[in-house]
């Protein structure tokens, strides 16, 4: 139709809204239909039952507006983000979702927001300003906080990914990413931090305490990475049992996308280590070959 114009603008998928223009001569063939005042509540002139159009149709259903009520009083987003052009789309997209966030761009006032405590859940970007997103996992997981960390960065290496899993994040997403991903992410990881902390029995002398991100052996602590304590934590809970190197994956970090699993083969043979284990004998953990790990009863 001439005179038409259509513009659609978005970001990561989201399309606001549509731009039309229609010239006079495209207005006139278009038929007019008459306009009709609001039936109230009851019935129409014809006999069928209508219900009142003073509807707030911005509102949403009922059941979704009690439902991101919920969500807003209960689960605080911590976005660590210097980009705008990032932090802004994905706070507001976040808010849509529901939750309750707070967005810092730097180092320091992103550690100072989490050490505060009461956060949910931190979306982490690597290159802040004033102290790197590592050192501020660091000293989250230092400090005793498990709460939730999902790394957001542009450094698509395996060993960027390693470092930051180890530095004591449970997810790693690389710029550019898909929105609808990220908050499927956040979700899950949200699942998880819910969930009630099982405290795994101790075996082989080997003592697990969840809550306080804790384990020892003997009398002595052992000092455990994140990932080392979560998968020692997994493999007790199940010990006499194997645990395959897929549920590995999913339960310690929470994906199963790995192109390989040799991240898990590192932090398996760091544990052991620890545990002063030998791999050609192992006491503790033994390996399944093909499927996956057992951590052995006493």
């Amino acid at each position: 139709m001439e005179g038409l114009e259509t513009g659609i603008t978005g970001h990561w998928g989201t399309l606001p809204g549509f731009r039309r223009s229609i010239t006079k001569a495209s207005k006139d063939r278009i038929p007019r239909r008459p306009v009709r005042a609001a039936e109230p509540h009851g019935r129409h002139p014809t006999g069928r039952k209508v219900r009142s159009a003073c509807v707030d149709h911005n509102a949403g259903p009922p059941q979704r507006a009690a439902r991101a009520d919920y969500h807003r009083l209960m689960t605080r987003v911590l976005l660590a983000e210097d980009d705008a052009s990032i932090s802004e789309p994905l706070a507001r997209a976040l808010r849509r979702e529901g939750y309750e966030v707070e967005v810092r761009e730097d180092g320091p006032a992103a550690l100072d927001a989490g050490m505060q405590g009461g956060v949910d859940l931190v979306v982490l970007d690597l290159g802040l300003p004033g102290m790197d997103g590592l050192e501020v996992a660091r000293r989250l997981r230092s400090d005793g906080h498990t709460v939730p960390i999902l790394i957001l960065t542009a450094r698509a290496d395996e060993v960027d990914t390693v470092v930051g899993l180890d530095a004591g994040a449970d997810d790693y997403v690389t710029k550019p990413f898909r929105l609808a991903e990220l908050l499927a992410r956040v979700r899950a990881l949200l699942r998880r931090g819910a969930a009630e902390p099982q405290q795994p029995p101790a075996t082989h002398g080997v003592r697990i305490d969840v809550e306080s991100h804790r384990a020892w052996m003997g009398d002595e602590e052992l000092q455990l990475t994140a990932k080392e304590f979560d998968l020692l934590r997994v493999l007790v809970r199940d010990a006499g049992r194997v645990v395959t190197r897929d549920q590995l994956m999913r339960e310690v970090w929470d994906t199963t996308w790995w192109s390989s699993t040799k991240t898990l083969d590192m932090h398996i043979s760091w544990l052991r280590k620890k545990l002063g284990d030998d791999a050609a004998n192992p006491r503790y953990i033994a390996t399944v070959r093909g499927v996956g790990f057992r951590f052995e009863k006493s």
